[in-house]
């Protein structure tokens, strides 16, 4: 860290506080050159993920996208939404520890499906028709029987 007053790059830190409901460090340092005193803040970077759809157009991740795709493939079922949540931080987290910045939409399918059939195997059928766009009974009907092979 540059002194903002001489630029020297040695200082030492004399007070730390969370600010911003815990977003945020709040450090008081002091240059150990010149001992005059400046305030910085930390925060933690995080770099955006970018969706490829199928199209090849791109947008940012949304979580609460995810959230409610998910929500909805779960209704009228047992699953609670702290589990919910618990399953989209998974699969975020999964996200950002990937060296790639860009993801194609079918790996963040993948990677919901894989959730879900933890949670729910209907709430996980629900969202593999929809998002495998099921078009006929027999397609629906390999994936049951996937699932029930699975399960064996």
């Amino acid at each position: 860290m540059k002194c903002p007053y001489c630029g020297y790059e040695e200082d030492k830190v004399i007070d730390s506080r969370p600010t911003d409901e815990g977003e945020r460090i709040r450090r008081r340092r002091e240059c150990l050159k010149c001992q005059k005193r400046f305030t910085t803040y930390e925060v933690i970077e995080s770099l955006p993920i970018i969706v490829v759809k199928k199209d090849k157009s791109r947008e940012q991740f949304d979580r609460n996208k995810l959230f409610n795709s998910m929500l909805r493939a779960c209704e009228k079922r047992t699953v609670s939404l702290e589990a919910l949540d618990q399953a989209v931080d998974a699969i975020e987290n999964a996200l950002q520890n990937t060296l790639d910045r860009e993801v194609p939409s079918m790996q963040i399918g993948e990677l919901a499906m894989e959730q879900l059939k933890k949670l729910d195997q209907v709430a996980y059928v629900r969202f593999a028709s929809v998002y495998r766009q099921f078009r006929d009974i027999n397609t629906f009907m390999d994936e049951l029987n996937k699932l029930l092979s699975d399960k064996k």
